[in-house]
């Protein structure tokens, strides 16, 4: 019990930090976050995920998926993000039943200088019946404050709402509910224009949800999480319609390696490069309820089809060379000599370190900007009991060496400095290595 006490206790104080988060995957790790769904507006990133959080005694249900509120991140270049904090939250929507924890997988859209929020929740009438409905919340910012209508959508029962504005301006509600439907939305954003379509030409075995609909090139991508077996892969059906029939194509990310029982994601193009937002359970491996947001590229073939998106840790972006560097979110790890473990296993909050255990073990970290004017130091923040010796490149294994770092001996970390021995002005990848048998163990690279 005071085990799970704490654990709420360091959620709380992780999402009353706020502030900035990282380039890499998860690209949230202040708190627990899922189902994102990500949104250009005005030239900045916006992304509404959803908010985990572990249960506790009055908290929601133990062994489930827990949620109370949402927050909004922002981002201009997709590495550095910002947490606008919480936007709604569920006991001031007048319509949600008290203390459901149930704000599962939202959306928002922008028409006519307003943004709509939507999203799913448990209702305090049940005289439709029981389940989720979907509300709504308007804001004049992408940022809010929202004001949330006092009566969720009539007519829609279910969850994981997603709008699509067509090219002709008419928009388009989608959600799921053991299969996944479609409507079309009134001017006003808030209403049914028409009854709900069944999008009936997708697999009939196994749960589908999530749907995220987007239009290229004249065709309608439905994406959505299907367990084909045990746990969800995101697969995709096109269309010449937004409301089908629709032909099923194939998978855009198989399931999870480790066994994350849900994924639940979003598209997004910027500057010519589609994104893919997704999440999965890195703060939490052995609790695939409390989840983390990732992206990662995602690429059309000639022909329209989605080319198969493999999950990465490095993610997407630039990383300053003058920011922390955090190598554990590698490109490429040795084979053997190299693991990655968390800093401190009662706080997952606080990240992973890269352990070296000997002479054989590399990392590498690729996309890090050192821009044009010359750096002359780097900093590791290290501990080697014994002591060791940290060897620094760009580009590779052969690539010219930038600096050698010797870590003193003893149990703590340490922030140890060197100079450089050379400078590359660009974008380079960074090459780390041990040079002796002793273990390392690094947290982060900077250089100034």
């Amino acid at each position: 019990m005071l085990k799970q006490r704490l654990s709420y206790i360091l959620v709380v104080l992780g999402c009353l930090m706020g502030g900035a988060a990282e380039a890499q995957n998860p690209f949230i790790t202040n708190q627990f976050t899922a189902d994102p769904t990500a949104r250009a507006f005005n030239g900045r990133v916006y992304v509404y995920p959803s908010h985990d959080i572990p249960a506790a005694p009055g908290r929601g249900r133990a062994g489930w998926f827990v949620m109370e509120d949402y927050h909004v991140f922002s981002s201009a270049n997709l590495t550095d993000w910002t947490d606008h904090g919480v936007i709604v939250t569920q006991n001031k929507v007048p319509w949600v039943k008290p203390d459901s924890y149930s704000m599962w997988a939202p959306d928002c859209i922008e028409r006519n200088g307003k943004y709509y929020f939507y999203f799913p929740t448990t209702p305090k009438d049940t005289t439709n019946g029981k389940g989720f409905t979907i509300g709504v919340a308007v804001a004049d910012r992408p940022t809010g404050p929202f004001v949330p209508q006092p009566l969720p959508i009539k007519g829609v029962h279910g969850i994981d709402p997603n709008v699509l504005i067509d090219k002709d301006g008419q928009a388009y509600l989608y959600w799921s509910q053991d299969n996944i439907y479609g409507a079309k939305l009134k001017e006003n954003m808030l209403e049914l224009a028409a009854e709900p379509v069944t999008l009936g030409e997708l697999p009939t075995k196994g749960l589908k949800e999530g749907p995220y609909v987007f239009e290229r090139k004249g065709t309608y991508y439905l994406t959505y999480p299907h367990v084909a077996n045990k746990t969800e892969r995101l697969e995709y059906a096109t269309s010449k319609s937004p409301l089908g029939p629709f032909t099923v194509k194939g998978v855009l990310m198989d399931e999870s390696p480790t066994g994350c029982w849900t994924n639940h994601h979003s598209l997004l193009e910027l500057n010519n490069q589609w994104y893919l937002f997704y999440h999965h359970n890195d703060l939490s491996p052995n609790f695939d309820k409390n989840r983390s947001v990732r992206i990662d590229s995602l690429f059309f073939e000639p022909d329209g089809s989605i080319r198969k998106v493999v999950p990465t840790l490095r993610g997407v972006g630039l990383s300053s060379a003058k920011q922390k560097i955090q190598l554990d979110r590698y490109s490429r790890l040795s084979a053997s000599g190299t693991s990655i473990a968390f800093l401190d296993t009662a706080n997952k909050f606080q990240g992973w370190k890269t352990v070296f255990a000997n002479k054989q073990g590399w990392v590498q970290y690729n996309g890090v900007a050192f821009g044009k004017q010359p750096l002359k130091t780097v900093t590791l923040r290290a501990t080697a009991a014994a002591g060791a010796t940290v060897l620094i490149r760009l580009d590779g294994a052969t690539g010219p060496v930038l600096g050698q770092v010797s870590v003193p001996k003893g149990g703590k970390w340490q922030e140890v400095k060197a100079p450089l021995s050379a400078f590359r002005p660009g974008t380079h990848s960074l090459f780390v290595a041990s040079k002796t048998d002793s273990p390392v163990e690094i947290d982060w690279v900077r250089f100034e």
